[in-house]
């Protein structure tokens, strides 16, 4: 099997597995527990959030695990909007994932004015569309780090300047870019962030929220307290020392993948005449590269790729099953009709240049 879709998810890396363990079998204890099994997993869990903290340039106060990525976007999104004084405007991009455009709309229905930022051709969101759309009333905005079916590369560090000149929170999901971009907060310049562990060698179920202490955050889940009274109930401490480890094994090197998903790109785009690139040439993520076939069907080469032992998608694989065409894609610009042809491949630093050419090589086949 060729597995081409790691923006869905990655499998659990060994050492993961094995930081994990203790916590899953002897080391079994409550971390809120006042005695010596308690504390030792008490111990564990915040040398966890000790070291998330460092991998993204945060304070060990500002981190808090999660169920996962869609829990922090909402813990962020409801989160900030409901305890932040400022006003009741928030603003949001057109291709964020939908537990971002979701929760807004959950705002939405609460009184809240939403602002939609339109995206270019390529997926991304122009920074005088953001300083325009700025009120004095604005009270988070929320642009993803990049995008989870196109792979487009957000000017972040640009908006949120933009959103910090006005005083207004700038979060991001980054769920897509941990373990390929740098994420350290104060670069970025981000007052909150969402990252999910299964995206980068980690089991599903873990998450990370970043909220910088300076902002007033309204929790989702009441009720014993626990992550500062920001995420209560029982945290899981073998999860969160399995994040933790995994943001420290992830990184390194983009150059490899880069040319590798270039030289693919390019030779689908050769050798299949009707294939186009969706999202932007080279702001990219290192092992995304997307496409839309008009005139034909996506699932249809979906199933035929996986006949032959070749596993992508058609896109966020919170969508599966739904015949509704990609939001992101029909807010770039593509007819419904064409955004329903959507293929993407999505790989990671394991994923070798001869399967690339293989997969190249049975999507021309199925072209001819």
């Amino acid at each position: 099997m060729i597995y081409l879709d790691e923006a869905a998810t990655t499998p659990v890396k060994r050492e993961v597995l094995e930081a994990m363990w203790p916590f899953l079998s002897a080391d079994f204890g409550n971390p809120s527990s006042h005695h010596e099994v308690g504390e030792s997993a008490s111990r564990a869990l915040e040398q966890a959030r000790a070291d998330v903290a460092s991998a993204l340039g945060a304070r060990a106060s500002e981190i808090t695990f999660t169920s996962g990525g869609t829990e922090s976007d909402n813990a962020a999104i409801k989160g900030i909007a409901l305890a932040a004084p400022r006003g009741r405007h928030v603003i949001v991009s057109a291709v964020e994932h939908p537990a971002v455009l979701e929760s807004a709309a959950f705002l939405g229905r609460l009184g809240y004015d939403i602002t939609i930022l339109p995206v270019d051709r390529d997926a991304m969101v122009q920074p005088p569309t953001l300083e325009a759309a700025l009120r004095d009333d604005t009270t988070l905005v929320s642009v993803q780090h990049a995008n989870n079916e196109v792979g487009t590369i957000q000017q972040i560090e640009t908006l949120a300047r933009i959103a910090a000149d006005r005083g207004v929170p700038f979060h991001t999901d980054a769920v897509q870019t941990a373990g390929w971009l740098d994420l350290d907060v104060g670069r970025l310049g981000v007052q909150a962030m969402s990252i999910s562990g299964h995206k980068l060698g980690a089991p599903k179920g873990i998450g990370v929220l970043y909220v910088n202490r300076r902002v007033p955050l309204e929790p989702l889940i009441h009720g014993g307290g626990q992550e500062g009274g920001r995420r209560s109930g029982t945290e899981n401490v073998a999860a969160a020392v399995g994040m933790a480890t995994a943001l420290r094994l992830a990184g390194g090197s983009n150059d490899q993948v880069v040319a590798m998903r270039d030289a693919f790109i390019d030779r689908v785009l050769t050798d299949v005449p009707a294939a186009v690139l969706t999202g932007h040439r080279g702001h990219r993520l290192p092992g995304s590269a997307s496409f839309v076939f008009p005139g034909t069907s996506g699932e249809s080469i979906l199933l035929d790729l996986e006949r032959r032992g070749i596993v992508s998608s058609s896109g966020s694989a919170c969508a599966a099953g739904s015949d509704e065409p990609s939001h992101v894609l029909t807010a770039m610009g593509y007819p419904a009709e064409v955004a329903q042809t959507a293929v993407r491949f999505t790989f990671g630093r394991a994923t070798t240049a001869e399967q690339l050419d293989a997969v190249a090589d049975e999507l021309a086949s199925l072209h001819a």
